[in-house]
């Protein structure tokens, strides 16, 4: 296929890029940061006028758009840009460059709720509160997606992490080298939740793309839940930091997490909170997924949730 990578400077982007191109693929891949890199254009899609696009060197077969704000917490109008507008303007594009497949990233997290959800599937309700502004920013992307005229799929990944992972585990281990990581507590059952390895979740993105008979929405997993405080803790420990000690309930971590949030936003503070609402919450909430569709269209993942922990863990070491 010829491929349209956006967001190839991210983690999954960039991990896309790579292994399509390894399969033979042809891609081009855009993103906001400067890469000296001949497949490679760099194009800030919130900022960039369809009218100011840069030419492409054929037609893409397909788009895939893994461009987003993804960290947890930003000020909101970089949410509405990078997630909404960015979102527009791809959809724009594709217009002008044939109608060729659309393959948008999006997030499970649209779905999201304070508490446990337990096999939640492509039809589960989205909306209208929403976790945070990443969520609403993406259901807003979603949204935009279904006016496209072309073929288009969406597919929502839960918790991506591997190599090169710049959200979930890094904000985990930065907190384990100040200490400053608790044991949450007030759980009568721990909290359990899917994940997805990076290199499944690129997979099962070309098999999307190739697939034009496939459309709606696909929630992408390991298909493996696991429980989220205990895989974190044994990260934390392969890479030689002590394990917490200092237990935390729920609710008082939710309480100041919230605290502090509304503090950043009110005095436009730089930089994020040391903890998050949202953080908080994946610690501590359930949240599993009925993984039947993308089971039956597009298989298994290749690769298990601990083999997954083992190459990331592998590369920590490598850049501690």
């Amino acid at each position: 296929m010829r491929l349209l990578v956006t967001g190839a400077s991210g983690f999954v982007g960039g991990r896309l890029r790579e292994l399509a191109t390894a399969a033979g693929h042809d891609v081009v891949g855009l993103g906001r940061r400067r890469l000296d890199r001949a497949d490679y254009l760099s194009v800030d899609l919130g900022r960039t006028a369809v009218d100011d696009l840069p030419d492409l060197p054929w037609r893409p077969d397909a788009v895939i758009h893994c461009a987003a704000r993804a960290t947890p917490y930003a000020p909101r109008k970089d949410y509405e840009r990078d997630n909404v507008v960015a979102t527009q303007t791809v959809v724009d594009w594709c217009d002008r460059l044939g109608s060729p497949r659309l393959v948008h990233v999006s997030s499970s997290s649209v779905l999201y709720r304070d508490g446990d959800q337990l096999d939640l599937t492509e039809e589960s309700p989205v909306g209208p509160e929403f976790a945070n502004d990443y969520a609403r920013t993406k259901a807003g992307s979603e949204r935009i997606v279904r006016t496209y005229g072309g073929s288009w799929v969406i597919a929502r990944p839960r918790a991506v992490f591997g190599p090169g992972d710049t959200v979930l585990f890094p904000r985990i281990i930065a907190a384990a080298k100040a200490g400053r990581i608790p044991r949450l507590t007030g759980r009568t059952t721990p909290a359990v939740g899917d994940l997805i390895y990076v290199d499944n979740l690129a997979d099962h993105l070309l098999q999307l793309a190739a697939r034009p008979d496939l459309g709606g929405v696909y929630h992408l997993t390991n298909a493996e839940p696991v429980e989220i405080q205990a895989m974190l803790l044994d990260v934390i420990t392969q890479l030689g930091f002590d394990p917490p000690t200092r237990e935390v309930s729920v609710a008082t971590a939710m309480r100041a997490a919230g605290v502090l949030e509304r503090a950043w936003r009110i005095l436009h503070l730089p930089g994020e909170p040391p903890i998050t609402p949202y953080g908080v919450g994946v610690l501590s909430w359930s949240k599993t997924f009925v993984p039947d569709k993308m089971l039956r269209d597009l298989g298994p993942p290749r690769v298990s949730v601990a083999q997954g922990v083992d190459e990331f863990v592998a590369w920590q070491r490598e850049n501690l």
